[in-house]
């Protein structure tokens, strides 16, 4: 470790960065270190490490000569990755807060379709109807388009709680209870194959647009699709004409190409779209700050940095 503390840069919105900048200096205090953490400031300077977000002020990174690593607060990296003037390690976020918001966003979801609770909840006419009974869940195949740490951790939820369990990622992976697949004809399989489809892949060239016209005519006549990804994974016209055709039975939405979503846009008053703003895996400051005290002192100590992106991939 150097003499003195590392020198910390927030690079976010103010009001941010004031809830980020004592949890953050607690929790490298409670791995010994003694950290010297700027919220605001000039851009530029004897900075070891910038815990940035992408709406961030910091855009050239080179200002930073003595820059040991960048430490993203958001899962998602694709507006950053690209960026010509970072060439040290980047890290995106992953910590336990963002992964239980998923799987609690995922897990109601799937359930309210599963037991078709928006129909139950549309008919409290006085009508005694059991006409609605869902099957089991052994009876329902739940697919998920992305295995990396927030879609594994939602399909092994749903494979534990008794959904038979499809997944498919770009690279082969191998889970115990969920039936994986890659490749252009994995991607069919368990379209093909699912009543509920869950979109959990992040925003790279490979993915752009990877739920169109063609890929959505494979799924299941009546299907439910929940993206909890990135909106560029659906071309939105095409997933319009998809909910109108009836080939799509309902979409669940978090993300969107624009963001906040207009107010204008037909995703808000189409029948078969539920639309929620962003809020299916938010971090959580203290959380999030275990793990970039925790990369810190990697970092300090010469250690193997968390979460570091593989700028070829994206991601």
């Amino acid at each position: 470790m150097t003499d003195r503390g590392p020198r910390i840069l927030l690079s976010m919105p103010t009001a941010l960065a004031a809830q980020y900048l004592t949890p953050l200096a607690l929790a490298c205090r409670d791995l010994g270190l003694d950290p010297d953490i700027v919220a605001a400031g000039p851009l530029e300077g004897d900075f070891d490490y910038v815990v940035f977000s992408p709406d961030g002020p910091v855009s050239d990174f080179s200002r930073f000569p003595g820059l040991k690593a960048a430490l993203g607060i958001w899962a998602g990296v694709e507006r950053i990755v690209g960026n010509p003037t970072l060439t040290v390690p980047l890290c995106r976020m992953v910590d336990p807060g963002l992964s239980m918001g998923m799987l609690d966003y995922v897990t109601a979801h799937v359930l309210r379709h599963h037991v078709n609770l928006d129909a139950v909840l549309a008919r409290q006419d006085g009508v005694w109807d059991q006409g609605l009974l869902p099957p089991v869940a052994a009876d329902r195949t739940v697919g998920f388009l992305g295995l990396g740490s927030l879609g594994g951790a939602c399909a092994r939820r749903m494979s534990g709680l008794g959904f038979r369990t499809m997944g498919w990622s770009r690279r082969q992976a191998a889970m115990d209870g969920v039936d994986c697949r890659t490749g252009r004809e994995g991607l069919e399989a368990v379209l093909r194959g699912s009543d509920i489809v869950v979109a959990l892949l992040p925003d790279t060239p490979q993915t752009a647009n990877l739920l169109d016209a063609a890929t959505l005519a494979w799924m299941r006549p009546g299907a439910v699709l929940i993206n909890a990804g990135r909106g560029s994974l659906i071309d939105d016209a095409d997933l319009l004409a998809a909910l109108d055709g009836g080939r799509v039975g309902h979409a669940t939405l978090d993300a969107f190409r624009t963001e906040p979503l207009p107010a204008d846009h037909p995703y808000w008053g189409h029948p078969r779209v539920t639309v929620t703003p962003h809020i299916a895996a938010a971090t959580r400051v203290n959380s999030a700050c275990a793990v970039l005290a925790q990369n810190i002192l990697r970092g300090e100590t010469g250690g193997t940095l968390l979460n570091q992106v593989d700028r070829a991939a994206g991601y």
